[in-house]
């Protein structure tokens, strides 16, 4: 195991080994020392799903009342008018088939990725480069679009898109560590209560196997699930 830091060992032995109200376990990541750079803070819930069967996969979007702190860099593969409407609603990059090639040498300079249903005759050859990024147009997201402008708005504002990882976690970041307290927890509180809907009918038993919130340099903190399952 390679040796951590300093200043993550510090921060490690003010956390108990116990489980934290959401709140308490937020205004304790604020508090420890960190990184010289703005942190990015995310949560990680381990669901008692198995991913491998459809009917339990978990995956869904949410609008982070606050953000995520970070301007995401959006793509848009359309054509026609629909490129038109996307820059003007502020995308990065607004592009037509061409791109394609383009993903598929190496171009990643992208942080989102909106499509729209005719597009994705090509766009489906990226699945092996996209979908391991978690950056493959998909209509469940809201990303396989024809109101191109609203998508893009709507990650420009702090939507969050989210999936269960083949070993039944879940993480998605919920803003910065400058944040105040009050924004970290509603954007908190936002995504657990969107997981929390989005538990599967055929899931059985604990759904909230546990929770976790971490900062980039940071130690995780455990969370107690009864704190975030209201």
């Amino acid at each position: 195991m390679a040796k951590r830091g300093k200043k993550y060992r510090a921060a490690a032995s003010r956390i108990d080994s116990k489980e934290y109200d959401l709140r308490e376990a937020l205004e304790l990541l604020k508090s420890v020392e960190g990184a010289k750079f703005d942190e990015t803070v995310e949560m990680a819930f381990r669901l008692g799903v198995d991913p491998r069967r459809a009917d339990q996969m978990v995956r869904g979007t949410v609008m982070l009342p606050h953000g995520t702190g970070k301007t995401k860099r959006v793509l848009v593969i359309a054509d026609g008018e629909r490129q038109k409407q996307a820059e003007e609603a502020g995308a990065d990059m607004v592009a037509g088939d061409e791109i394609v090639q383009k993903i598929l040498d190496g171009f990643l300079e992208f942080d989102a990725v909106i499509a729209t249903p005719a597009m994705m005759r090509v766009v489906g050859r990226l699945g092996k480069v996209l979908g391991p990024r978690g950056l493959m147009p998909n209509p469940k997201t809201g990303t396989v679009t024809m109101d191109v402008a609203t998508a893009v708005k709507d990650i420009k504002a702090g939507k969050v898109a989210y999936k269960v990882d083949k070993t039944g976690i879940v993480h998605a970041p919920i803003g910065k560590k400058s944040f105040d307290l009050a924004k970290l927890f509603e954007n908190a509180q936002a995504l657990a209560n969107n997981v929390v809907k989005a538990k599967p009918a055929a899931a059985k038993g604990k759904y909230l196997k546990s929770v976790h919130v971490t900062a980039t340099m940071s130690p995780g903190i455990s969370i107690d699930t009864n704190s975030v399952s209201a």
